[in-house]
C-alpha cells in the first residue's frame, strides 16, 4: 500500500495570517485550487484509490478538486484536522504568531509535550488522534495495492509524521523546506513499517 500526504492549496486564512482551525470558513484562493487542480495532475497516474480530508474548509475544498478529478471517493475525518490553537482561534496579531511559536519551540526542541495554547490542544492530544488513525489504515489496507491521500495540514505533519514515517524527522523535513501549498509527500508500506520515498515528486532513498 501507499499514503501520499498533501496539504491544502492557499488559503483565505493564509493570506490574512490568521489563525482557522476549526469551522467551514477562510476557503481556498483562486491560486489555491489552481494548485490543487495541479496537484491532481501530478496524481494522475499515481492509481490513488481513496481520499481522507480534514474538515478544515481549506483542506475539504481541496480534497473536493482531487476526489474529482481522480474519480475516486473522499472521506472527512476529524483526525487530519489541524491541531487547535485554543484562544488564538480568529486572531492574527504579532503576539497571537509568537505565542503560537513559543509552544512550537516547545515541542519540536525541548520535548514538552504537554504544553499548549490555552483551550488548545498538546503534542500528546495530537498524536492520541493522528497515530492510531494511520495504524487503522494500515490494518486495513496494509496486504493490498491501495494507495490512499490523505489532505491535512503542514504544522499537523510536521509534528506527526515522524513518528508514522521510519525514515523522517524534523532534520529532513527541515531541509525540505516544510510543507508548502499542496505539498505531496508518498510513503509506501515495507516490513519496518511505512517510508517516505517520494517528496514532491522527487524520490526519496534510505
Amino acid at each position: 500500500m501507499k499514503i501520499t500526504f498533501a496539504r491544502h492549496g492557499e488559503s483565505q486564512a493564509n493570506i490574512q495570517e490568521v489563525f482557522s482551525n476549526r469551522g467551514l470558513k477562510h476557503p481556498l484562493t483562486t491560486r489555491g485550487r489552481g494548485q490543487a487542480a495541479a496537484l491532481a495532475d501530478r496524481l494522475q497516474d499515481q492509481q490513488v484509490t481513496r481520499t481522507y480530508s480534514s474538515p478544515v474548509l481549506r483542506a475539504l475544498e481541496t480534497a473536493i478538486i482531487l476526489a474529482g478529478a481522480l474519480g475516486v471517493e473522499y472521506e472527512v475525518v476529524e483526525v487530519l484536522r489541524e491541531y487547535d490553537v485554543g484562544i488564538l482561534e480568529g486572531r492574527a496579531d504579532p503576539q497571537s504568531w509568537q505565542m503560537w511559536k513559543e509552544v512550537a519551540e516547545a515541542w519540536l526542541s525541548n520535548q514538552h509535550w504537554e504544553q499548549r495554547i490555552e483551550g488548545g490542544e498538546s503534542f500528546y492530544e495530537v498524536r492520541q488522534r493522528f497515530v492510531p488513525f494511520i495504524e487503522r489504515l494500515i490494518e486495513e489496507y496494509g496486504q493490498s495495492q491501495a494507495h490512499l491521500v490523505c489532505v491535512g495540514h503542514g504544522g499537523i505533519y510536521r509534528l506527526m509524521l515522524p513518528l508514522v514515517v521510519r525514515n523522517l524527522d524534523q532534520a529532513f523535513i527541515t531541509r525540505q523546506g516544510g510543507f508548502g501549498y499542496t505539498a505531496w509527500v508518498t510513503c509506501e508500506l515495507s516490513p519496518g513499517g511505512l517510508m517516505c520515498t517520494g517528496w514532491n515528486g522527487a524520490p526519496v532513498n534510505g
